[in-house]
């Protein structure tokens, strides 16, 4: 089966590799080399000593009808958790043998972060990729400039502007299936809209979006012990975004902005346990201001956001025979100024300081956590300093001073050099220093320790990147990390481990880009952790071809694999689990029906119907089917 399968791959590839042969007139826009990310304001890509992955307005163009967490597990060095799972079940970025937590997503320059849940992990299920303009990822140590939480990588996700005309409205629609492998019936279970309406008036913008999707078909867990067929776990998320803003002048402008993201969900008794009475419900609301000053030498940024999760579930206790309620509300405020000093062309000081404040309440049948208590509040003054040189040498090194109101204070650092051998050929290095701090379920629950230290990461990287004319770019960098104090559950309580953990590996990239309208995306990721028990795969081969060949029309084919895994069932049957290696291919097509105002759009994700394990007693989706349609007025 697999060698067919491979050979029908190499057949699909060679096919789409005549067809780039064709002609087309369509003009194609050049992928922009500038990033925000790396020094939160806007720098050159060869100035700075890292790889960051850009994923433009372009490519989620071509992924209408994908959620948030399928663009970025196409990625290398990223493993979204639970992505190929149920659509209720959480998912989390996995970056370079680090946990979700220990990844830090931001949302136009605001970390996400969950003060009602155990560890702060945000859920990218809150997230619909129709109100994002476009994705940068950092892997690696980024708590410099990002704080708390960037401890493996940063993930900075860009909402949409409004346009410059005065009206603009996008409506999309889809529908599909989700099922299961064992499942090939063609049930339309997964039905998702989106509308969007924009503007500009004069210094006025405006921007409202709202998502709404419904998804059934599968169950939560797996039923493959059980002599009856599991029921369906229903799944249906909400997502509103609005914006305004003002343009004071070319120098100043000011935004105001809120998020509301609901969502609804069935979930089961745990792995291989169903439930028909098990709900649950998600809520964030969100909302803030933010505001630009352009100033003759430089650059002077204001966010402010107030951020508030709740969480409801409704489980039924086979202990008690009732139903237990559960309600955990998170709040947090955060603020960061931040200012960027241009001494000349080769010299940047940027210089800043963040504010946090977390609180968490909870009532539970197992306790109760007082937000008047359980609350923590950092103050983190950083700088960085830029320095690229006429010579080709460029550094970028900064320290951040962490003042936390329950452990005191903690410092980290880093030292990004990288050199410009040629236009083309570029050597980066890194040495940098992150930090966890313990969540509010860690410190004031009642399993919580009120001394714990925040976890402590050292990080390397070393890499080469080599850029030919936009046309072929490869990155390889040699990455390891060493964690120490990581929060463990102990006996009775969370504690700080006394033995470090450490993970290294090798990232590889190499993408050609609109070579005869053909776009290959070639990556791999090897990975080696010293406590090898959490899903994470040595091996992660990734590989995309796209092709605007036919007019108006962009087709694209998407192969993953995934190598052996382990994981230790600690509250199952207490020894560690060894899962088989799995591949998987997804086909997507667009047309444009009319150019800029109507197109169609199609995927068939696993082809073949892979069936295979990703996480212990969960069900994993089989072979589905999507179908839309994106008008825009």
């Amino acid at each position: 089966m697999k060698k067919n399968v491979f050979h029908l791959c190499a057949a699909m590839f060679l096919t789409l590799g005549t067809l780039n042969a064709q002609e087309t007139t369509e003009k194609v826009e050049k992928l922009s080399e500038v990033t925000v990310v790396a020094t939160k304001f806007a720098i050159e890509k060869e100035k700075i000593g890292k790889v960051i992955y850009q994923i433009t307005k372009e490519e989620l163009a071509n992924a209408q009808g994908k959620s948030v967490a399928d663009v970025l597990d196409n990625l290398a060095g990223i493993q979204i958790f639970g992505n190929n799972s149920s659509a209720g079940k959480d998912k989390s970025a996995y970056v370079r043998g680090g946990r979700g937590y220990q990844t830090l997503v931001l949302i136009d320059g605001v970390p996400l972060s969950d003060p009602s849940g155990i560890n702060n992990a945000f859920d990218l299920r809150l997230l619909t990729l129709s109100q994002i303009e476009s994705i940068e990822i950092m892997n690696g140590a980024s708590s410099t400039l990002y704080g708390s939480g960037a401890a493996t990588g940063v993930v900075n996700i860009k909402l949409k502007e409004a346009v410059k005309k005065s009206i603009a409205l996008n409506y999309q629609v889809a529908i599909g299936t989700n099922n299961s492998q064992d499942n090939t019936t063609i049930n339309l279970n997964d039905f998702n809209q989106n509308i969007a309406i924009n503007g500009s008036l004069n210094k006025f913008n405006y921007l409202v979006n709202v998502n709404a999707s419904s998804i059934s078909g599968m169950s939560d867990a797996n039923d493959e012990n059980s002599t009856t067929k599991f029921e369906y776990d229903k799944f249906k998320p909400t997502n509103t975004y609005v914006k305004l803003g003002y343009n004071f002048s070319e120098k100043l402008n000011v935004a105001l902005f809120h998020n509301f993201d609901k969502d609804i969900y069935d979930y089961d008794g745990g792995a291989f346990t169903d439930s028909d009475i098990n709900n649950g419900e998600n809520k964030q609301s969100r909302f803030g201001l933010s505001s630009n000053f352009n100033y003759n030498k430089g650059n002077l940024k204001f966010i402010a956001s107030y951020n508030q999760n709740n969480r409801f579930l409704d489980e039924y206790s086979s202990w008690t025979n009732s139903m237990n309620y559960y309600e955990y509300t998170g709040k947090s405020i955060f603020a960061d100024v931040v200012n960027e000093f241009k001494f000349n062309n080769q010299l940047q000081l940027i210089t800043g300081v963040t504010y946090q404040n977390q609180r968490n309440q909870t009532n539970s049948p197992y306790g109760e956590i007082d937000e008047d208590l359980a609350k923590f509040n950092m103050l983190d003054p950083y700088a960085t300093i830029v320095y690229n040189s006429n010579n080709g040498f460029n550094i970028n090194a900064g320290a951040r001073l962490n003042i936390h109101s329950e452990y005191g204070n903690h410092f980290v650092y880093n030292v990004n050099p990288s050199y410009n051998i040629s236009n083309n050929f570029r050597l980066i290095s890194s040495y940098s220093t992150a930090f966890i701090s313990p969540s509010i379920y860690q410190l004031f629950s009642e399993y919580g320790n009120v001394n714990l230290n925040p976890e402590k990461d050292n990080s390397v990287e070393v890499g080469i990147i080599y850029k030919l004319n936009d046309i072929v770019e490869l990155n390889t960098v040699f990455f390891y990390r060493n964690m120490e104090d990581a929060i463990l559950f102990g006996a009775s309580s969370y504690e700080n481990a006394d033995e470090s953990i450490n993970a290294k590996g090798v990232e590889t990239i190499l993408k050609t880009n609109k070579i005869h309208h053909l776009n290959i995306s070639l990556g791999h990721t090897y990975t080696y952790k010293s406590a090898d028990i959490d899903y994470i795969p040595k091996h992660k081969i990734t590989a995309t071809v796209g092709t605007t060949t036919f007019k108006n029309t962009y087709l694209s084919l998407n192969f993953k694999h995934i190598s052996k895994r382990t994981f230790f069932d600690q509250w199952g049957t207490g020894s560690t689990m060894k899962f088989d290696a799995y591949s998987l291919i997804d086909f997507y097509g667009s047309y444009s029906i009319i150019k800029n105002k109507v197109s169609v759009f199609a995927q068939v994700n696993n082809l073949f119907n892979e069936d295979f394990v990703e996480v212990l007693g969960y069900t994993t989706k089989g072979r589905n089917y999507k179908i839309g349609l994106d008008f825009n007025f």
